[in-house]
Order: C-alpha cells, then structure tokens, then sequence
C-alpha cells in the first residue's frame, strides 16, 4: 500500500458522502467466479481445494465478493457500502503487480439509477483530492448504448446475442467483426459440419457442459445457425456501422449530439439526451471530461454507465479510479431478480 495516511484519508472521504464500512471476505467459492467469466478466467485465479471438496479462491475481484455478501444474506433495499483490501490477479504480464490494494464503493439495490450514477462519480472526485497530480481525464462511456445500437442492427439475433455478450472481450470481438464481414461462419461446408456435430450432440445427455455452456444451449445455438442465414453484404455493413460507432470520442457536453448525428447518418432509430450523461462539464477541476464509445470494455459484468479516471503524477499517467454500472452481477450470481448496483473502485498501488 502506497501510504497508510492516504489510504486512511480516502477512507474518510468516501464515508463523509454517507457510505457505510463493511467487512468482506478474502476467500470465496471460485465456482461464483468461473459461473461468471468463463473456464478461460481460472488461469488468473488463484484457487485452492478445501477440506472438503470445494474450489476456493483468494478474491480477484472486491466488487464480486460485495456482491456475494448481499445475496448470500439475502439482503433487500438499497445500500449504500464501502471497503478496502486487496484482490489477488495473475497477469501474463510480469511487470504487473499479482496484489491490488484497493478501495471500493458501491450503492446496491436503489432505483434512483441517474442520481446514484452521479453520486459514484462524486465520490470519486472527492477521493482524488486526497491525490497529488498535475493534470488527468476523466472518461465516460455506456455499455447500454451499445447494446441498444446492436438491437436495432438487421442480423439475425444469435449474431445480436454474440456481439453484445462478447463486447469486452477486445480482441475476440474485433475477430467476431471479421467473421461478419466474410460471412464465414455461415460457410456451406462449415453449415454442414455443424450439421452433423448438431445430430450427434442429439444423442448425448443435453445437461453435459462444455466449455461453460450444457449441450442442450449449444444445441440451440447450432439450430438458430442453420435455420437464420445470414447475407455477406449485409454483414459487411453492419460491421462498419459497429467499428464507426466505436471511433466515437468528443468532449462530454458533445455527446449526445455527436451519437444522434451517427444515428440519423446510419437511419437507426435511437435518440440520446445529454441528460443520459451523469456529468456535463467539459472540465471538472484538473480532469478533461470525455465520452468514449468504445469505453468500458475491461469486465464483463457492465450493463451500463462506465468511467475510469486516469491522472499525470510526476510525468506518468495512471489509472487511478475504474467504475460502472452492474445491474445484471447479483442475478448472475444466483438471485432471482435483478439488484441495481454501481460503484467505483480506487487503486492505491499507482
């Protein structure tokens, strides 16, 4: 931790805004986090097999282990809660730290999405005073957005489904992109190889999971493939209408006007107000503001507004500050109905 003062500091800061300090665990089931982000995911954690059988894992994650306690004590009603710790991540690359000192803030379960948007972003404004920098940026993006462009898009819905499922997952994504393009996954000879896993998957148990998914799933995806074509100019379209919308970057108070003039250009039925944005102002003491559509592509759990605040301190530039809006974490991990969250997470090792 870079300084127990400063730590202590932005502690007292994020309470003084009405958070309430809790305690979360450091151990948790790893099955919440491979349920959530895939087998590919296990190679970051780091786990471990208990006493009696379970996979456990050290928490890669705090907003995940926040979200745990609120389902698994089965709390309702809105919360408005703060902690500190460390997460534990491998990285492929060597120069990262395994070790994440951190602080974390979170409203759950309130409906006032817009004010508590605000808040979170606030908040994180008033624990960078705590920072000594020079200059920074505060960026903002949707997730949301994309998803309402990629609804209105003229592909067939398991295309839909695949682009805004994998939208955080860059590079795959942009290989996704290239598919659309050249239409090769719709390929006679791949359509009949496809045919013939699809008839022989029939045969096996259909509760069986592979790579993450049951057969019964696959088995649906396979005969949405084969019964919804889907044409190669067409696919060459959409992809540029995807890669221009995600070139979009301009000053905050330009954003809805530069999204409604992309919209209107592409004949997409979509209007944004400015209102949509939880800042305005182009500057906000010693950060630029922007909006980014290509923004909030790190998790894969959010589902709407996302802002990472990055500073210049003594002539590097950080990543300070990451947050969003996940609305969809708490159902993912096991609740019934969805739980409106959104927090923000402060990194101290920059």
């Amino acid at each position: 931790m870079k300084s127990k003062n400063l730590s202590e500091n932005i502690l007292r800061s994020v309470k003084s805004k009405g958070f309430k300090y809790i305690d979360l665990p450091s151990v948790i089931e790893a099955n919440h986090i491979v349920q959530r982000s895939g087998e590919n995911f296990r190679k970051f954690i780091f786990s471990f097999i208990d006493q009696n059988g379970s996979e456990l894992c050290l928490r890669p994650d705090l907003t995940i282990a926040s979200c745990l306690r609120y389902l698994e004590n089965n709390l309702k009603g809105k919360e408005k809660i703060f902690y500190s710790g460390q997460a534990y991540r491998k990285s492929q690359n060597k120069k990262d730290s395994i070790i994440r000192d951190q602080v974390g803030f979170e409203i759950i379960g309130s409906k006032d999405e817009k004010n508590d948007d605000k808040e979170i972003i606030n908040t994180s404004l008033k624990s960078l005073q705590n920072i000594k920098y020079t200059s920074g940026t505060l960026t903002i993006g949707n997730v949301e957005i994309f998803n309402l462009l990629i609804s209105k898009l003229d592909i067939p819905k398991r295309w839909k489904l695949r682009l805004s499922r994998h939208f955080w997952r860059e590079r795959y994504f942009n290989d996704l992109l290239k598919r659309l393009e050249t239409n090769s996954d719709v390929d006679p000879t791949i359509v009949e190889i496809d045919k013939k896993r699809y008839f022989k998957m029939l045969k096996e148990d259909l509760s069986k999971v592979i790579a993450g998914r049951s057969i019964n799933e696959i088995l649906k995806r396979f005969d949405n493939k084969i019964r919804d074509p889907r044409g190669a100019k067409k696919g060459k379209n959409v992809s540029k209408i995807i890669k221009d919308f995600l070139k979009i970057k301009c000053s905050i108070n330009k954003a809805a006007s530069e999204l409604n003039k992309f919209f209107k250009k592409n004949k997409i039925n979509l209007i944004v107000d400015q209102k949509y944005f939880p800042v305005s102002n182009n500057k906000i003491s010693k950060l630029n503001v922007v909006f980014s559509a290509s923004f909030g592509r790190q998790l894969e759990y959010y589902t709407g507004m996302v802002f990472k605040i990055d500073i210049k301190s003594k002539s590097k530039n950080r990543n300070i500050i990451n947050g969003g809006r996940y609305d969809k974490l708490i159902s993912d991990l096991g609740a019934k109905n969805q739980v409106a969250a959104v927090g923000a997470a402060l990194n101290l090792n920059y």
